[in-house]
């Protein structure tokens, strides 16, 4: 099992910064990507932002390319979404979700965090 714990989200006013974080435990050598998910009221779940333990490989939606930043500490098995420039559609619960494999199953959830965008 890998427990997955986010944290870092809030209320931000238009044109600020969060940096999100999804510290994550257990069998963690089981996964291969690690995933940033959103999901805001009345709409489909997204896909936000991913990057592979190993490697430079990182991805992104078009919707953040530009202004989120996805990274990683191997050490602390902590992954970080660094969001800049934030805008109102971007408010929802963000949530880090990890693959065991390079085809992105994401088995394995966090819990999400809020962030909130004010005009």
């Amino acid at each position: 099992q890998v427990q997955l714990v986010e944290s870092g989200g809030g209320l931000v006013q238009a044109g600020g910064s969060l940096r999100l974080s999804c510290a994550a435990s257990g069998r963690t050598f089981s996964t291969y990507v690690m995933g940033w998910f959103r999901h805001a009221p009345g709409k489909e779940r997204e896909f936000v932002a991913a990057i592979r333990w190993i490697g430079d490989n990182t991805y992104y939606a078009d919707s953040v390319k530009g202004r989120f930043t996805i990274s990683r500490d191997n050490a602390k098995n902590t992954v970080y979404l660094q969001m800049n420039s934030l805008k109102p559609e971007d408010t929802a619960v963000y949530s880090c979700a990890a693959a065991i494999d390079y085809a992105n199953n994401y088995k394995y959830w966090g819990q999400g965090t809020q962030v909130t965008v004010s005009s």
